[in-house]
């Protein structure tokens, strides 16, 4: 069985930071592409950011470029989403996803497993 727990998350000020981490277990983590959403009530869950099998490259959403960074540690089977000069529309519920595809994915049907979610609220 495949699990992912998701960590960090929490309150926040507009401007802040917050690292979001994703520890999973069940399946060789160098093996699996992973990706990181974000949902808020009523709306899809839409991609953040992915990282490739072996930290073979990443790719985000447009307008999160330059504030949000994707990274793992395949040594703790570990993935980070690094977030900074956060503001209020950040505010959701953040997920993260593991795919077996090589190729990295935006999808959130290409992703085969799924963390809890971890609340990020960002106040003013």
């Amino acid at each position: 069985q495949v699990l992912l727990v998701e960590s960090g998350g929490g309150l926040v000020q507009t401007g802040g930071s917050l690292r979001l981490s994703c520890a999973v277990s069940g399946r060789t983590f160098s093996n699996l592409a992973m990706g990181w959403f974000r949902q808020t009530p009523g709306k899809d869950r839409e991609f953040v950011a992915a990282i490739g099998r072996g930290d073979s490259g990443s790719y985000y959403a447009e307008s999160l470029k330059g504030r949000f960074t994707i990274s793992r540690d395949n040594a703790k089977n570990t993935v980070y989403l690094q977030m900074n000069s956060l503001k209020s529309e950040d505010t959701a519920v953040y997920y993260c996803a593991a795919s077996t595809s090589v190729m990295i994915r935006t999808s959130r049907r290409s992703y085969d497993y799924w963390g809890q979610g971890t609340q990020v609220t960002v106040s003013s």
